[in-house]
C-alpha cells in the first residue's frame, strides 16, 4: 500500500488517482498524526510526504518512523524547496525530493525505486 501525506488536498487527489492508476492500493492522508493513528500504518510499502504541513512535517515524520524502527521508502514533495531539507531527507533515506509541481513520470521513476527496495507489486 502506498500512503499520500498531504495538507492540500489537490495534490493528495492527482497523486492519488496517478498512483492508483498505476495497480497499487492507495491511502491518503491530510496530515502526518492521521497517518500515524491509521490501522494502515503497517500496511505501507512507501510513503509520498509533503515536507511542510501543520503541527508535524513529513522531516519529522520520517525521522519518527526512524527512530521507532520502521523504515519505509520515502518520497518528497514540496512547494518550498530548500537545501537543507533536502539534504536532511536524503541523508536519512529518502528516495526523492520533488518539487511541486512534479512531473507524473518523475514520480513514477520514484516510486518504481522505492518499491523495488521494499519488494513490493501493484495491488499491495
Amino acid at each position: 500500500m502506498i500512503s499520500i501525506i498531504d495538507d492540500d488536498l489537490s495534490v493528495r487527489t492527482a497523486t492519488h488517482n496517478l498512483v492508483r492508476s498505476l495497480g497499487y492500493a492507495v491511502e491518503t492522508y491530510a496530515s502526518a498524526e492521521e497517518f500515524l493513528h491509521s490501522p494502515h500504518l503497517n500496511d505501507t510499502s512507501c510513503v509520498i510526504a509533503d515536507v511542510r504541513m501543520p503541527t508535524m512535517s513529513g522531516l519529522d515524520l520520517q525521522s519518527h518512523l526512524i527512530a521507532n524502527g520502521r523504515r519505509f521508502p520515502f518520497i518528497f514533495v514540496t512547494a518550498f524547496s530548500v537545501e537543507s531539507d533536502r539534504l536532511r531527507a536524503l541523508r536519512a533515506g529518502a528516495i526523492c525530493f520533488l518539487s511541486k509541481p512534479f512531473d507524473g513520470d518523475t514520480l513514477i521513476k520514484c516510486l518504481d525505486a522505492a518499491l523495488a527496495r521494499h519488494g513490493t507489486a501493484p495491488g499491495e
